[in-house]
């Protein structure tokens, strides 16, 4: 005769079929889980890192930055101090252009004032020659 399983038997199978199976998923759950944190973490790295070395130019880069503001705000003071030179020195030659100017027009109104009196005295036929006895 052959024996059947007994109920108890086929259960306890069962059990051990399914405890089996939840060990192996179980196990497959946490490679998963263990994978994709490693993934993350690896990502999370990366980027990390490429934070870090955009973070240390950025600093460097603004340290570099206001040390070239500083240059650029020393250089223009010094432009405003030539500038202002130049602005004298023009002013200066300004006035003085205007003095060329004045002694020109002064130099003009006594050549036509001469020029009137050689004409006033052309017509009378008096020279400067018979005036000064010789």
């Amino acid at each position: 005769m052959t024996s059947s399983p007994s109920p108890t038997a086929t259960t306890e199978s069962t059990n051990r079929s399914s405890n089996h199976l939840l060990s192996n998923q179980s196990q497959r759950t946490s490679e998963a889980r263990a994978a994709f944190t490693a993934t993350l973490t690896s990502i999370g790295t990366s980027l990390d890192n490429d934070l870090q070395a955009r973070a240390s130019d950025i600093h460097s880069n603004s340290t570099a930055i206001s040390k070239q503001e500083a240059d650029v705000l020393k250089q223009g003071a010094g432009l405003k101090k030539e500038s202002d030179r130049y602005q004298k020195v023009a002013d200066e030659s300004r006035g003085k252009l205007k003095e060329i100017g004045d002694i020109q027009n002064w130099a003009e109104i006594l050549e036509r004032d001469l020029l009137v009196l050689e004409e006033t005295a052309a017509p009378r036929g008096v020279g400067l020659e018979d005036r000064t006895g010789e």
